[in-house]
């Protein structure tokens, strides 16, 4: 993945996540477990493009 496709890919997320946080009327705790829920996902998806994690396909979820 390119550096230019990485930044349009976070500023996407950000500027999403900003108008969710704007203009979607929610409770304050939602918007708080939704913030921490996509803010984990993009660090996770960052460790992976860089190759920090390790293999994504090896992680198994549930039995």
């Amino acid at each position: 993945m390119s550096l230019l496709n990485l930044i349009v890919t976070l500023v996407v997320v950000g500027v999403g996540l900003w108008a969710i946080n704007s203009y979607i009327p929610m409770d304050r705790k939602i918007k708080s477990i939704l913030n921490v829920v996509v803010v984990l996902v993009v660090v996770v998806w960052l460790l992976g493009v860089f190759g920090l994690l390790g293999s994504l396909g090896s992680l198994r979820v549930g039995t």
